[in-house]
């Protein structure tokens, strides 16, 4: 799937994100790093004027002809070329050292798969999804990877068919890596991210379907450290 030329490859989903793509497209442009990286933005069908925008930022765009954000982010992962696949969402920005933190820190550890700690904007609606996935998810023992966030070993994504078209396909798949693969959490803020969707989609589905067989085990051991 990987080629030598192109080292990490960004996907990024969108449905008529066009008020927050263009945020995210200048924080992927503004990366530091010398990381050879395409971008690739999968467009579900948006009539607000997304798929006009990417063009914009000299980045492909892909149309996505069915299926929801889990068939999106796998076609974007299909047309990819690049050694990694870099899972970001439309309503999500990346720090300057983004890119090569993240690949550094895979690296170092020989992980398959890893996310990072995150800010959420939105504080009214977004205080509890910050403190579920920097507090909760790194501690779960298979760990969730959000999607908006989401770095995976492109070999490892084909071995292991990749994200599926479900609700809460993020959970779904990182549940697969945490049994199967190598996974973790680099300790840094290294996205900034809407909590406009809590309630409504992967962090919800995630937090009553798995916390409830993790969460018990996390609190035992933070008491256990107090």
């Amino acid at each position: 799937m990987g080629q030598q030329s192109v080292t990490a490859s960004i996907v990024v989903p969108a449905l008529d994100e066009a008020a927050y793509l263009p945020r995210t497209l200048e924080s992927i442009r503004a990366m530091e790093t010398d990381i050879s990286h395409e971008v690739l933005v999968v467009d579900g069908g948006s009539v607000d004027g997304t798929p006009e925008i990417a063009p914009e930022y000299g980045v492909r765009v892909l149309d996505q002809p069915s299926g929801g954000i889990g068939a999106g982010r796998d076609l974007g992962a299909q047309r990819a070329v690049g050694d990694w696949l870099v899972f970001v969402d439309a309503d999500t920005r990346v720090t300057g050292q983004y890119l090569s933190a993240m690949l550094e820190y895979v690296r170092e550890r020989n992980l398959d798969a890893a996310s990072s700690r995150c800010r959420v904007i939105d504080v009214y609606r977004g205080k509890a999804k910050q403190v579920i996935v920097n507090r909760v998810f790194p501690h779960l023992r298979k760990p969730i990877l959000p999607g908006f966030n989401f770095v995976v070993d492109a070999d490892v994504y084909e071995q292991t068919g990749g994200f599926p078209d479900v609700p809460n396909e993020d959970t779904a798949y990182s549940r697969q890596l945490g049994t199967e693969c190598q996974t973790g959490y680099h300790p840094d803020v290294l996205v900034e991210t809407s909590g406009r969707r809590f309630g409504e989609s992967g962090l919800t589905g995630a937090l009553y379907h798995y916390l409830r067989l993790d969460v018990g085990r996390f609190l035992s051991q933070s008491g256990q450290g107090n």
